[in-house]
């Protein structure tokens, strides 16, 4: 059944005091890719003809990659279970528990302040679609949202902001130009780092102006080989205050 916006909404809130436990590791914005079951051909399964010892290998194994909480919570059930619980859960109850690990990993992506409009837009999409939606989204889907949201931010700043410095412009259109990896470089560093540059430059600016009190200057002087912070706090209040 399709869920509108609302009703995936309310899954987060209904999820919200469970995420921390639930939650699959997430590793730079990609939640953990969906466990991998050998391919057979139809009608067969690998796990008809394997041994009770080599069954439980194979689901220790499952375990050891460090699954999502229903992946753990089945994987030990079936363990404590009968050989043919193992099997069945090797079979088909690992991609449903592992569907399940999903909805919550995306269901805590979209809930997630930071989270911007098209990774809110392809989760939506996932979480109502169908579990190879799910696991091509938090596989593939999420980093390529994320790349258009950072393209957005990107562009915001150096078109949408008629303060903004020449050296946050070069940095930002280094990073358009470039990779994901750049923009996300730019965004999480890059841009601080070309902002303290543009405010070292208006410092300097500042203590040249003729006529320029002594505490003003020196108020500038002490700040011009601060960190970013200091740069950014002189320039917006600082030079103000004195």
């Amino acid at each position: 059944m399709k869920l509108t916006r609302t009703a995936l909404a309310l899954t987060v809130g209904a999820l919200a005091p469970a995420l921390l436990l639930a939650t699959p590791a997430l590793a730079a914005g990609s939640a953990a890719a969906p466990a991998k079951v050998a391919a057979v051909t139809a009608g067969e399964s690998p796990y008809d003809t394997m041994s009770d010892h080599d069954l439980r290998v194979a689901v220790g194994r499952i375990l050891a990659a460090k699954p999502g909480k229903a992946v753990i919570r089945e994987a030990n059930k079936a363990l404590d279970g009968t050989i043919e619980d193992v099997r069945t859960f090797l079979k088909t109850g690992l991609a449903i528990a592992q569907d399940e690990d999903n909805r919550v990993a995306i269901a805590t992506i979209y809930g997630d302040p930071a989270s911007g409009k098209a990774v809110k837009r392809e989760a939506i999409k996932a979480f109502t679609g169908t579990a190879a939606d799910r696991a091509a989204f938090l596989k593939t889907g999420l980093a390529i949202a994320q790349d258009e949201d950072n393209r957005v931010a990107i562009a915001k700043i150096v078109f949408a902001n008629p303060a903004t410095g020449k050296a946050v412009k070069r940095e930002a259109n280094k990073a358009m130009d470039g990779t994901p990896a750049d923009r996300t470089a730019f965004l999480k560093t890059g841009l601080r780092l070309a902002q303290a540059e543009d405010d070292r430059v208006a410092v300097g600016v500042i203590m040249a102006r003729p006529g320029i009190s002594a505490a003003l200057y020196a108020a500038a002087q002490k700040v011009v080989d601060g960190t970013p912070e200091e740069l950014r706090y002189f320039i917006t209040v600082g030079q103000f205050q004195v």
